[in-house]
């Protein structure tokens, strides 16, 4: 076997860097090498995931002036950076400066909002902050994997959770031009889509039993969606999104509508997809509804679809922390270095959570 590439998390106490962690510790050609958390530097990082202290057996966070010292001088760095908005494009950028000074091969998928915007002035408008590295955009592209064919940058910024499952719903159906370029969309997402700072949004009492929405039609994921839907499908997409607040932990549940040129039926929507991801390792078409279960901790994608008269249906299921985050980042990290695009993400859904 080749020699393993090592791996580097900026921002591992949160979530999504405890399902990087879970993913690279088993990955077969990324080498687990430094985690990154400046306020629990030295501390052991199974204290922090004990679901991972086997995995992770004595190993412990380091700062961002360490890093670099558990990496060889002329290496091979895959940079996963679960850092929050706003602050990991200015981590990156050190990171990458530290890597260049080290001449070091590396490629980055950024799992916050900070690189999925080719425009500094469009990140700053939806964000309502100062880019923090705004000299490196030109050298990120982002979308999901299954929209991309070819990789034209040398990192990538993934989309984010609500984003991926809208995205694997929408993409084909206004692609196929068999409705029109307006979307209705229902999103419902887990606790842990809030992160793992705890507040009334994720507090268990407030969560349990419950269900909301928030934003409606005001969501920042929105700009997003449509911008990634007109670049993967040619055709500009006007976003109606309502995101829900559901009382589960893990997942996303999203509900695509939109009005068809004329009456069509399931059975040809249904071709439309199964068609669109022939191809794709992760994305199920299955008949009837999909359902969370069948999808949460893993990084599959299921997508079912339905129609009457002029209207169509597209829904979508996936893991936030996985297919919408760090399963998805892998996935990219795994084409930026020419590996195939599953390796280490097979595992299936667990069922019973």
């Amino acid at each position: 076997m080749s020699k393993k590439i090592q791996a580097v998390i900026l921002g591992g106490t949160g979530y999504v860097g405890g399902e990087l962690l879970r993913l690279i510790s088993a990955h077969p050609r990324f080498e687990l090498a430094a985690v990154v958390s400046e306020s629990r530097s030295g501390e052991l990082i199974g204290e922090t995931f004990a679901n991972l202290a086997h995995a992770v057996a004595g190993q412990r966070y380091v700062s961002h002036e360490d890093w670099a010292d558990f990496i060889d001088d002329g290496g091979q760095l895959a940079l996963f950076s679960a850092a929050p908005h706003g602050a990991s494009a200015a981590l990156i950028a050190k990171a990458l400066a530290t890597a260049e000074h080290k001449k070091l091969t590396v490629h980055v998928v950024d799992s916050s909002a900070d690189f999925r915007y080719a425009s500094q002035l469009d990140y700053e408008a939806v964000y309502g902050t100062e880019h923090g590295a705004p000299e490196l955009l030109p050298q990120f592209q982002s979308g999901v994997p299954e929209h991309v064919s070819e990789i034209t940058a040398q990192h990538v910024g993934h989309p984010g959770c609500f984003a991926t499952a809208i995205l694997l719903a929408s993409v084909p159906l206004i692609q196929s031009g068999l409705t029109n370029s307006e979307i209705f969309v229902t999103g419902v997402t887990g606790s842990t889509g809030s992160g793992r700072n705890p507040q009334p949004g994720t507090h268990h009492p407030e969560r349990h039993s419950n269900m909301y929405a928030y934003k409606p039609l005001a969501h920042r994921h929105a700009p997003e969606i449509a911008r990634l839907t007109e670049a993967a499908s040619g055709r500009e997409t006007k976003v109606n999104f309502v995101p829900h607040s559901g009382p589960f932990s893990r997942g996303i549940h999203a509900t695509v509508q939109a009005k068809a040129m004329q009456r069509v039926s399931d059975q040809v929507i249904r071709n439309v997809y199964e068609k669109a991801y022939a191809e794709s390792a992760f994305i199920d078409v299955v008949s009837g509804t999909p359902r969370l279960k069948n999808v949460v901790a893993s990084n599959y994608c299921q997508i079912g679809v339905a129609a009457a008269e002029d209207t169509v249906v597209v829904m979508s299921v996936i893991d936030n922390l996985v297919k919408g985050a760090a399963g998805g980042a892998v996935q990219w990290m795994n084409r930026l270095w020419d590996l195939p695009e599953t390796t280490g993400l097979t595992a299936t859904a667990p069922g019973w959570t």
